[in-house]
């Protein structure tokens, strides 16, 4: 059906569309290619949010007249008004003779509109190539646009013995300058950042990206009673970057004012069914910290995703505390997993492992991943997985 050609223009639009990774979420990625009697005369992709889409990039950067031409598209053009005016309306007046699209749009203010309205106004369109590398390519766009729900990649670095920090609590630095700087990167890539307030407390992070010209994402914090030091980094830096406390308890109303004159947005999500002890005010730090776990564990994790995915996450990555790893992988809420494996042993019977909790009963039910890809990272291997009932590289079934 598709000639080497064609899976050759498509390859490049995916190369294209790469560009846009960490810019444009929640928008998917997206890029194009126009060709006219063997030559590429256009070419583009989605750049930022708000932004051109890929095929008026492209046609804007034709070389000569595209009529007659065919036009390769890493998804179906959209057929409606959003941030930009519909690219089916500028496909039909650039006279577009042939349209490869390799996805469907699953949105459904387009899902097939657009294709079938080309081919109202005469134009060959099909749909399909290399489906399913553009269905990895864009996993995370495609779980959010059909569940509501971010994609959850989780992450971590530990030492070869599976130890994310000593059995002092000090865990600067278990990976590798290398791997440190791709873990920056993941968090340019994903809109939202995820810790547990026991990693603010005893890490104090910034949980921002530190890579030149890369966005960074919104600070999210499980924290049921809105505990976290006023005097913390992300407190402090609450104005620079868009920072969310999620709490489920009853906090004193005044410790919310003091977080909002900060900058810090509070959110409430329903628990999980343990119970409120009532008000807690700001001078109980000692109080908060013996609850640093039951914190964790009031926060409905399964809520606060929803919660997000309603402000227009549409991605996170989990990257900091045991307890909050545990509450992930046991509600199989894991997505994405990105392991850094630094070679050390550091020892320490009471030394932290990644996730925590009760853990799974039996090896039997323990969370089952299959591994995409082990590469090295400096001096340290990457392990690079996804849950094994993982389809076509989209999410588990939920």
């Amino acid at each position: 059906m598709y000639s080497a050609q064609d899976i050759e223009y498509m390859q490049r639009a995916m190369e294209l569309a790469e560009n846009g990774r960490g810019f444009v979420n929640p928008n998917p990625l997206v890029g194009a290619v126009i060709v006219k009697d063997g030559r590429v005369i256009g070419e583009g992709w989605h750049r930022k949010y708000g932004c051109l889409h890929a095929e008026r990039e492209a046609l804007a950067a034709c070389t000569e007249d595209p009529a007659g031409s065919t036009m390769y598209v890493t998804l179906e053009p959209c057929c409606h008004h959003g941030k930009q005016p519909p690219c089916t309306d500028a496909v039909i007046a650039a006279g577009i003779s042939r349209v490869v699209a390799g996805l469907p749009d699953p949105n459904p203010l387009v899902a097939g509109k657009g294709i079938a309205l080309l081919r109202e106004h005469g134009i060959e369109v099909e749909c399909g190539l290399l489906e399913a590398d553009l269905r990895y390519q864009n996993r995370v766009f495609l779980k959010y646009i059909t569940s509501g729900r971010p994609w959850v990649t989780m992450k971590w670095a530990m030492t070869l013995d599976g130890r994310i920090a000593a059995s002092t609590g000090d865990s600067r630095w278990v990976s590798s300058e290398e791997s440190r700087r791709y873990a920056h990167q993941l968090r340019a890539w994903n809109m939202a950042i995820m810790a547990g307030i026991g990693t603010v407390r005893v890490d104090d992070p910034l949980l921002n990206c530190r890579i030149d010209g890369m966005r960074s994402p919104v600070r999210v914090i499980a924290d049921s009673y809105a505990s976290v030091s006023l005097s913390s980094q992300v407190v402090r830096t609450a104005h620079q970057y868009r920072t969310v406390v999620a709490y489920s308890g009853t906090p004193d109303p005044s410790r919310l004012a003091a977080l909002a004159d900060a900058g810090v947005e509070t959110v409430k999500v329903a628990g999980d069914g343990l119970k409120d002890n009532g008000p807690k005010g700001d001078g109980l730090e000692q109080d908060y910290m013996r609850r640093e776990t039951d914190d964790i564990r009031k926060v409905d994790i399964v809520a606060l995703l929803s919660c997000l995915g309603k402000m227009g996450m549409d991605s996170v990555l989990v990257e900091g505390g045991a307890e909050l790893d545990w509450s992930i992988v046991e509600a199989g809420l894991v997505d994405e997993v990105y392991c850094f494996i630094a070679p050390k042993v550091i020892g320490g019977g009471t030394a932290k492992g990644p996730v925590g909790g009760a853990g799974f009963p039996k090896m039997a039910d323990a969370f089952p991943l299959e591994i995409e890809s082990v590469t090295r990272s400096g001096p340290d291997i990457l392990v690079h997985a996804f849950p094994s009932d993982c389809h076509s590289g989209t999410g588990h079934d939920e």
